[in-house]
């Protein structure tokens, strides 16, 4: 739990505050050590660190034999715009589920890569509409690919990938994932989900540091990929051929970043894997909504939709109750939350994901509690029935 100086205070293992957020996360004080070291890019102690990563990556979605995974430089956006405009062909089309900002984010994506799409809307707190989806997938034929986001941070909603995946199948078209915030804390099996690729990043659930993103893609369909990409540095079928024929990365790879991820890598198969990494994560979630709503924060989202990656609640409306003033109090006493991004309701945001427990949580809890009492937020619960 967190220790109490001048207050009641959070922690992480080397002393930094403890970020509640989807990522950057609170790292390990391993993943944190390794990166003391220099490597050179092309010496084989660090081409076999790097090797090891790729290999074991398709492990945890039961994708070896029939995946690889090709890194990309960059953010977890750096990937998702690789597998679009690799996938994708120029006369392709793809098929958006947008339910938040990351989805919005692929409609620019595609109008500068010159992609054609097709936009299938909800609200943040909304999945997207699978009856509808399967009449726009049989009446327009000109869709090659459909696209969907995991696990929307803006909200945290748990988006149908199963049933999305079917249909993608059942009408012929290929899937493309963007799992950021859920590759490794939520189940994931290829070999029952048809999914041509998945995209995600090393500074989320295998609890690493940004700067490396990665698509775990079909290798039959990645060799159908020649050719698509819009861009020499994101072309994903060129990096996964350098790589066959190399072993090494075409430009500079961010050497200190890989070697933490695969540490990083280690711990969470040491772990147990996706359901060990799931179980700690669902145990924090848990945690905190049984929590934040004793207090009298009102969530988002039904249990049924929340995905154990992050919260969203609804803003009070409690006369004394300032967001940034809340903010900068739990920053000071070492939790770090985010403020919400949503356009349905007002609202802000905490992560159960990062090397937190569930002591930890308690200890935001506890801290988020005195917060409010020192903001005269006390009766906080009695504000419910004036709340959306």
């Amino acid at each position: 739990m967190g220790k109490r100086a001048d207050g009641i205070r959070g922690q992480s293992e080397t002393g930094d505050p403890l970020l509640l957020t989807p990522g950057p996360l609170t790292t390990s004080a391993a993943v944190k050590a390794v990166m003391l070291h220099d490597w050179g890019s092309r010496d084989a102690a660090f081409l076999k660190i790097n090797r090891e990563v790729m290999d074991r990556l398709p492990e945890i979605v039961q994708g070896v034999g029939s995946h690889v995974t090709v890194p990309m430089q960059g953010s977890g956006t750096f990937a998702v715009e690789a597998m679009l405009t690799t996938f994708v062909p120029p006369d392709g089309k793809v098929l958006l589920l947008v339910n938040g900002a990351y989805g919005q984010r692929t409609k620019r994506i595609c109008e500068i890569a010159r992609r054609a799409f097709h936009v299938h809307e909800t609200d943040e707190d909304t999945p997207p509409d699978l009856h509808r989806l399967a009449g726009t997938l049989q009446a327009d034929l000109a869709i090659t690919h459909v696209f969907l986001v995991h696990c929307e941070t803006t909200s945290g909603i748990l988006n149908p990938v199963a049933e999305v995946a079917a249909l993608a199948s059942k009408h012929g078209r290929g899937f493309l994932l963007d799992s950021m915030s859920a590759f490794g804390a939520l189940p994931l099996d290829v070999r029952h989900v048809p999914v041509d690729a998945i995209a995600a990043s090393s500074n989320k659930c295998i609890e690493g540091i940004p700067g490396l993103g990665f698509v775990i893609a079909r290798e039959a369909a990645l060799a159908k990929t020649k050719g698509n990409a819009t861009s020499l540095a994101l072309d994903l079928h060129d990096q996964w051929q350098n790589f066959a024929k190399t072993g090494q990365y075409r430009f500079t790879p961010p050497i200190h970043v890989i070697v933490s991820f695969h540490q990083a890598l280690m711990e969470f198969f040491a772990e147990g894997g996706q359901p060990g990494r799931g179980a700690r994560y669902r145990d924090n979630a848990e945690i905190l909504s049984v929590g934040m709503q004793a207090l009298g924060f009102m969530p988002l989202l039904p249990a049924k939709l929340q995905a154990p990656i992050i919260h969203t609640f609804h803003m009070p409306k409690h006369p004394n109750f300032v967001f940034q003033t809340f903010y900068d109090a739990l920053k000071d006493r070492g939790y770090v939350i985010y403020p919400g991004k949503l356009t349905v309701a007002d609202s802000f945001r905490i992560g159960c994901i990062g090397r937190i427990n569930g002591d930890h949580m308690r200890g935001f809890l506890e801290t988020t509690a005195d917060v409010l009492n020192h903001m005269g937020v006390a009766n906080l619960r009695a504000e419910i029935r004036s709340w959306p």
